[in-house]
């Protein structure tokens, strides 16, 4: 089983393909709600998403009436600044899906109203509208992995043992 982020009617390709390479990179699933704001062969896409596109497993759905015919199970959370609650006060489980809307106007607001209790949100000052698309579902997606232990995730890193070039700071460390 995996986490799921869905993006609904994505409008900038950069910002899918950071997600993408998130995905890739805790092994969610990604999927994509039409229309989208670019094609799935953009160069900007596939260049944020970098070498990870293999890593990846994603779906496209034609709307979100699809979408939920596909799932009409799903355990959702939808992430707007209009939540009602933090997204850290969710007990995340595997298996569930993660709404994020559009840069420019976030989730359809008669969607969040008939889910008043699955809306979620990252919190910030008051003077900011949103935070970034692609940094908002990380922030959410880790939360969640978190919660479950990171499963099938590498917990450690080591050095690679490559030499590179000195930078001139570290005469001063």
């Amino acid at each position: 089983m995996a986490m799921h982020i869905v993006l609904v009617e994505p409008e900038i390709p950069q910002n899918t393909g950071n997600i993408a390479r998130t995905c890739a990179a805790t092994g969610a699933v990604l999927h994509l709600i039409r229309p989208l704001g670019f094609s799935l062969d953009d160069r900007y896409l596939k260049r944020a998403g970098l070498d990870y596109w293999h890593l990846m497993t994603y779906q496209v759905h034609d709307s979100l009436q699809a979408f939920f015919m596909d799932y009409p199970d799903a355990r959702m959370f939808f992430a707007t600044t209009k939540g009602g609650r933090m997204y850290t006060d969710v007990r995340y489980q595997d298996n569930d899906f993660l709404f994020f809307g559009r840069e420019t106007r976030g989730l359809p607001e008669n969607l969040l109203a008939k889910f008043p209790d699955a809306c979620i949100r990252i919190p910030m000052i008051s003077q900011a509208r949103s935070l970034n698309l692609a940094n908002s579902a990380a922030i959410v997606l880790y939360e969640a992995l978190r919660q479950q232990d990171f499963p099938g995730l590498q917990g450690e890193g080591h050095l690679t043992g490559r030499e590179e070039e000195a930078a001139p700071w570290l005469d001063y460390v």
